[in-house]
């Protein structure tokens, strides 16, 4: 038995001592006995931390394997009001689907009131629709049914941030994409078509990545394993590429640019890739430093070159 005390990581003040701790406790269910005497700092917004400026230790940390005392002395951090990934997700992707069919179907006040509930004389329009919603929807399934997040939630105040971008950049694309004077691509049905096989080549690609990570991790763990190549020939891209997800998910946008050729589009794809790229190389850095074998031929997230 053994007695933790949880200081505030600020101030150094006491916030709580807890007595006859066992030593096989976990970060996790001394959060509970922390949460139980400050019922305002439930579990998922506290940080325990070793040292005050030290990273967040794991919940599924043993207080007997820490390097601490009889009398363990932790530091709290109050992460702020958290939220559930599934409903950042849900949120973030269920409204651009649903602001880009307000402009596909010219609803009132949009665009000048002869053009209310009319619909576009280019097939390239309604095709344009049909992948964007198709990847919006693809996204929402994969949230509900496909990912299993090894964080269960995040600060509440990056949805209004993430929410921002994802619905302001699908208000932009959708306005030019749908406006009456949009002029369809310039190399047209050749142009439209090899744009519409890379879209679908790579939203299976991404699928498949996305079904090949699920599959790493065993439902309600935690653990991570070095990602490989499956049978899936989509997946093979694992051989260079640390993040293929992420290549693939490139590949989908610079389609959907070719097809409806469209600066915003193109704007929303470059954006994205840097985005992405800040994350490729960060799980990139964490895979080497985690994985002593981890494959020394692979990018983070273009093959050989970045």
């Amino acid at each position: 038995m053994g007695h933790v005390e949880i200081l505030d990581a600020k101030t150094k003040d006491k916030l709580c001592f807890l007595d006859k701790v066992e030593p096989n406790a976990t970060i996790g269910e001394i959060k509970s006995m922390f949460h139980k005497s400050h019922p305002q700092w439930y579990p998922a917004r506290q940080s325990i931390r070793l040292d005050p400026k030290g990273k967040s230790l794991k919940d599924e940390d043993v207080l007997q394997y820490l390097p601490v005392g009889t009398t363990a002395t932790f530091y709290f951090r109050d992460l702020g009001a958290q939220i559930s990934w599934v409903t950042v997700f849900l949120t973030e992707y269920a409204g651009p689907l649903l602001i880009y069919l307000m402009f596909y179907f010219r609803v009132p006040f949009i665009y000048a009131s002869k053009y209310d509930f009319t619909t576009s004389k280019h097939w390239v329009v309604h095709l344009a629709c049909m992948c964007h919603s198709f990847h919006y929807v693809k996204r929402l399934l994969e949230t509900l049914f496909v990912h299993r997040f090894s964080h269960g939630t995040m600060p509440l105040r990056n949805i209004f941030k993430n929410c921002t971008y994802y619905w302001g950049f699908a208000a932009w694309m959708a306005y030019y994409i749908n406006h009456p004077l949009y002029t369809p691509p310039i190399y047209g049905e050749q142009q439209i078509r090899l744009a519409l096989i890379v879209f679908l080549f790579c939203q299976i690609g991404n699928f498949s990545i996305h079904i090949a990570l699920r599959n790493l991790r065993p439902p309600g763990s935690k653990t991570r394993k070095i990602p490989y190549p499956t049978k899936n020939p989509f997946t093979w891209i694992f051989l260079l590429v640390s993040c293929p997800n992420y290549t693939y998910e490139l590949g989908s946008w610079l389609g959907f640019t070719l097809m409806t050729q469209c600066l915003p589009v193109a704007a929303f794809t470059l954006v994205g890739f840097i985005q992405m790229t800040v994350w490729a190389k960060g799980k990139h850095r964490s895979y080497l430093k985690e994985f002593r074998d981890y494959p020394t031929l692979r990018s983070p997230i273009l093959p050989f070159i970045l």
